[in-house]
């Protein structure tokens, strides 16, 4: 009984740890799995470096962006960090009338 007594905390910091830390990454993980297998050509996207673009097109684990008119690149598809999605109301682009 003593012994299972000096256990108890021991296990009670690594139920803390699991909850706290792995759990949560997991997570994001999973999130960002996601949202990498549903992109869709002609989203605007912004890649982990901070670049907008839009896919023109994927294949398994690459994408082509347009970054500007007539300007294309090539990525991996793990560099897209989010969907970049425009605010109802909006212009497109700055200065747009």
């Amino acid at each position: 009984m003593n012994d299972l007594a000096a256990l108890l905390p021991l296990v009670a910091i690594v139920a803390l740890f699991w909850f706290m830390v792995i759990r949560p990454q997991q997570r994001r993980q999973r999130e960002v799995v996601s949202l990498q297998q549903s992109i869709q050509v002609g989203q605007r996207v912004m890649m982990s470096s901070g670049v907008f673009g839009t896919v023109v097109s994927l294949t398994d684990d690459r994408a082509r962006l347009e970054i500007a008119p007539g300007t294309q690149i090539e990525i991996a598809r793990a560099a897209i960090a989010k969907v970049d999605e425009p605010v109802l109301g909006q212009a497109d682009e700055p200065g747009d009338a």
